[in-house]
C-alpha cells in the first residue's frame, strides 16, 4: 500500500494524499492512510459519512472524480472543510471502485500554484492509482484484514533526503552560519529538527530545549493563532509564508517559512526597533484578527444549527457576522417567481430595501447576478461596483460590498450581501472565508425554509380541520380558543365543536387526540366528523361516543382519543354529558360558585370496540357558564392535577360571566407554558 501511494503522489505531482476505506455494508468512509500531511490535519475527517457535504463523499457516492481548483471554489462548494483549512491548494477526490463495488476513496492535494484544470496525464495517474488501490483493498478484504486498520490511520513517511557526506555537512553548516539572522528547520509535524546558535539566541532559548519541540509549545510568546496558522498555511499551500511576532518585552522577530515535502525551512531575523513596532503579521490583512474571526465562525456554526425559521437565520447571521467581520450592513435575499425577494436585512432602511424587493431577476444587479451564477462578487469601492454594473446608483451610503452565493445541495438558493461603510480590500484569504460562511448560511436557510413551509402547511391543515366559526344559536352565547403546543410543528389533535341539532337543542364536544403531528391532526378530523355525524341524527351522548369509538377501533390508527360530548336542551335548560377519558367540565353558577361536574368515566376512544359510556344529567341554570377544556389548560410538570383544576375553577369564579371572550382570554393567559395543545369552549345559555 505504501508503495502504491508513493507512486500515486510521484506520478500525479500531488504533495499529499488521504486514503479512505469503505467497509462492506457501512455508510461511512474511514481514514486509512495519510501521506504528505501531518496526521492531525486530517483528524476532523477521520470518519466521513457518505451523506456529508465533503468532496470524497460526493466522489464515492456518485462514482465520479471531484476537482476543486482553488480556495474560492472550495469555499463555494464545500464550506465546512474550507473553514477548517482556509488556504490556497487544489484538491481531487476519486472513488476507489471496481465495476461492481466501491471500496473507498482517494483525496489528493496540490500546491496553490496548480493550474485550474487537471492535465490528461494527472487524470490517467489518478485512475491508475485508484485501480491499483482497489486491488489492494480487495485483497485485504479477502484475507480478512480489517478495513480500515484498527487504531490511528497509517502515516506514509516523507521521501528520504539524499545522503550527505561529512564534507557536505560542514559546508552546509558554514553556509548557514554566514547568512544573516538565524535559521531552523521543522519536520512535517511542526517540530524543530535543527536550530542554529544565532536562531536560538534570537529566540532567547537553549538549543537543546528547542529541538524536538513545537515552537508554540516551547516558547509561550509564540502561542498565538497566527504562528500555527502560518505553519498550517505553508504545509497545505506549499507556498512561502511570513509573519512577525513580539518576543517580550520589546524584541520583534520576523519569520520566513519555506516548505517542501520533507518539512519547512525557517529564516529568523530581528526587526529594528527604531523603525517602530511593526504590524503583528507581514501578511497583508484586513478586518479582524483570525482568532477573533474563528471565534465568531464557531459561534455562527453553532447558532445556525439551532435556527428554526428563516427569521432565526436572518437574526443569527446578522448578530454573528456583522461584529465578526466589521461590516455595517447585511441583506439576505432569495428568488421567488422570477423576482428578487428580500428575506431580511440589518443596517439598511426599509425604504432602500423596498426599492429592491420584488425586482425582476433579469435586471443587471449584483444580487441577481450572484443568484443566477452562484459566483461571489467583491467590490472594494463604488468605482469597482459601477464598472461591473454601470446602471447601479450609489444610494446606500456604503463604500464596499461583498455579494455571496447561498449554496445548498449544490445549487444557489439565495445571496448574502455584506456592506462596509469604508473601502475594504477583500484579500484572497478573506474572500474564501466569506464564501465559506455564506455556504453555512445557505444550508441553514434551506433547512429553515423547509421548516417554515411545513409549519405553514401544518397550520393550514389545522385551520381546515377546526371549525372556521361556530354556529349562531338563539339562546346560546359561546367563546372558543385554540392554542397549539410550543414544540414541534405547532399542530396537534385537540378539537372542539358546537352543533345545532334542532330549534331548541344543540350539542357541544371537545376532545384530544394523542400526539402533536400530522397523523394526530388527521385523526382529529376523522373523530370530529364522526361525532358530528352521529350527533346530527339525534343519537344520545353515550351512543355518539360508542359509535365514534367503534369507528376508531376499526381504523386502528395506533392513537387514542379523549372526548367529552354534551347534549344541550335549551328549552328545559338541561344538559346530558358523556365522557371518554376526558377532563371533567366546570359549571359556573350565576352567583360565582363553580363546581366540577363529575361525569362517570368511560374508556378512551380507540381501545375497546365494546366500551360503554355512562351519562350525567345536570341543570343549566340562568346565568351559568359551562366550561369545556383539554388537559393542556391544567396539566404542568410537578403540579398536582386536582390542584390545577381547583385553580382553574377559581379563575372561572372570578371572571365576568357576561363577557365570555374576556373570560376565555384570562383562562388561556394563566395556562401553563403550552407543552401541550389547549382547546377551550365556554357556553352560556342566555
Amino acid at each position: 500500500m505504501d508503495t502504491v501511494m508513493a507512486a500515486v503522489l510521484r506520478e500525479t505531482g500531488a504533495f499529499g494524499a488521504l486514503l479512505y476505506a469503505l467497509p462492506p455494508g457501512d455508510n461511512a468512509l474511514w481514514l486509512a492512510m495519510v501521506a504528505g500531511l501531518p496526521r492531525n490535519f486530517a483528524a476532523p475527517w477521520k470518519r466521513v459519512a457518505l451523506t456529508d457535504p465533503m468532496p470524497v463523499a460526493d466522489a464515492v457516492r456518485e462514482r465520479r472524480l471531484v476537482w476543486i481548483a482553488d480556495q474560492e471554489e472550495m469555499a463555494r462548494q464545500y464550506p465546512r472543510p474550507a473553514l477548517v483549512l482556509p488556504y490556497e491548494f487544489a484538491l481531487a477526490a476519486a472513488p476507489i471502485t471496481s465495476s461492481v463495488e466501491v471500496r473507498g476513496g482517494l483525496v489528493l492535494l496540490w500546491a496553490g500554484a496548480h493550474p485550474p484544470q487537471l492535465s490528461p496525464g494527472e487524470r490517467d495517474a489518478i485512475e491508475t492509482g485508484c485501480r491499483r488501490l482497489d486491488a489492494l483493498l480487495r485483497q485485504a478484504g479477502d484475507r480478512g484484514d480489517p478495513l480500515p486498520p484498527p487504531g490511528r490511520p497509517r502515516t506514509l513517511s516523507p521521501p528520504t533526503v539524499h545522503p550527505v557526506s561529512p564534507g557536505e555537512t560542514a559546508a552546509v553548516t558554514a553556509f548557514i552560519d554566514r547568512l544573516p539572522g538565524g535559521a531552523c528547520a521543522l519536520d512535517t509535524n511542526g517540530r524543530i529538527t535543527f536550530v542554529t546558535p544565532t536562531a536560538a539566541d534570537l529566540l532567547g532559548a537553549d538549543p537543546a530545549g528547542l529541538v524536538g519541540a513545537l515552537p508554540w509549545e516551547a516558547l509561550p510568546w509564540m502561542d498565538v493563532p497566527q504562528v500555527e496558522d502560518r505553519y498550517r498555511a505553508a504545509m497545505v499551500s506549499r507556498r512561502p509564508q511570513s509573519f512577525t511576532v513580539l518576543r517580550p518585552p520589546d524584541a520583534w522577530l520576523s519569520f520566513e517559512l519555506y516548505p517542501d515535502a520533507s518539512g519547512i525551512s525557517v529564516r529568523i531575523t530581528g526587526v529594528d526597533p527604531s523603525e517602530g513596532a511593526p504590524a503583528p503579521s507581514s501578511v497583508p490583512a484586513a478586518g479582524p484578527s483570525r482568532a477573533t474571526l474563528l471565534y465568531h465562525l464557531m459561534q455562527l456554526a453553532a447558532t445556525l444549527t439551532e435556527a428554526v425559521g428563516v427569521q432565526d437565520v436572518v437574526d443569527q447571521t446578522a448578530d454573528q457576522l456583522l461584529p465578526a467581520l466589521g461590516a455595517q450592513g447585511m441583506v439576505l435575499m432569495t428568488s421567488e417567481d422570477g423576482r428578487l425577494k428580500i428575506l431580511g436585512h440589518r443596517g439598511y432602511s426599509a425604504e432602500v430595501m423596498d426599492r429592491f424587493d420584488a425586482v425582476p431577476l433579469s435586471l443587471d444587479l449584483p444580487g441577481t447576478r450572484v443568484l443566477a451564477s452562484g459566483v461571489p462578487s467583491f467590490f472594494a469601492s463604488f468605482a469597482d461596483l459601477h464598472r461591473a454594473h454601470p446602471s447601479t446608483v450609489h444610494e446606500d451610503g456604503m463604500a464596499a460590498w461583498a455579494f455571496l452565493p447561498l449554496i445548498a445541495s449544490g445549487r444557489p438558493i439565495g445571496s448574502l450581501l455584506l456592506a462596509y461603510r469604508r473601502p475594504h480590500a477583500f484579500p484572497p484569504g478573506e474572500r474564501a472565508v466569506l464564501t465559506s460562511l455564506a455556504g453555512l448560511v445557505g444550508q441553514a436557510l434551506d433547512r429553515a425554509r423547509l421548516y417554515d413551509s411545513k409549519h405553514a402547511l401544518a397550520h393550514r391543515l389545522q385551520s381546515a380541520l377546526l371549525p372556521h366559526s361556530l354556529p349562531d344559536i338563539p339562546g346560546l352565547k359561546v367563546a372558543a380558543r385554540y392554542l397549539p403546543a410550543a414544540r414541534g410543528l405547532g399542530i396537534g389533535g385537540d378539537f372542539y365543536d358546537l352543533i345545532r341539532l334542532d330549534q331548541h337543542t344543540a350539542a357541544a364536544t371537545i376532545g384530544d387526540v394523542q400526539g402533536h403531528n400530522v397523523d394526530a391532526a388527521a385523526l382529529m378530523g376523522q373523530v370530529r366528523t364522526a361525532v358530528h355525524a352521529h350527533a346530527t341524527v339525534g343519537a344520545r351522548p353515550d351512543h355518539v361516543l360508542a359509535g365514534t369509538n367503534r369507528l376508531l377501533t376499526d381504523l386502528d390508527p395506533g392513537l387514542f382519543t379523549s372526548c367529552l360530548y354534551a347534549n344541550l336542551d335549551l328549552a328545559r335548560r338541561r344538559a346530558c354529558l358523556s365522557t371518554a377519558g376526558h377532563p371533567p367540565p366546570l359549571l359556573r353558577h350565576a352567583d360565582g360558585r363553580t363546581e366540577l361536574l363529575r361525569v362517570p368515566p368511560g374508556l378512551l376512544l380507540g381501545i375497546d370496540p365494546d366500551s360503554r359510556y355512562p351519562t350525567l344529567e345536570c341543570a343549566l341554570p340562568s346565568g351559568c357558564v359551562l366550561v369545556l377544556y383539554t388537559d393542556g389548560l391544567v396539566e404542568a410538570p410537578g403540579v398536582d392535577l386536582d390542584d390545577a383544576t381547583a385553580a382553574l375553577a377559581g379563575l372561572v369564579e372570578q371572571a365576568d360571566p357576561t363577557a365570555l371572550d374576556a373570560m376565555a382570554d384570562t383562562l388561556i393567559r394563566h395556562a401553563p407554558a403550552p407543552g401541550d395543545d389547549i382547546a377551550l369552549l365556554l357556553i352560556n345559555p342566555a
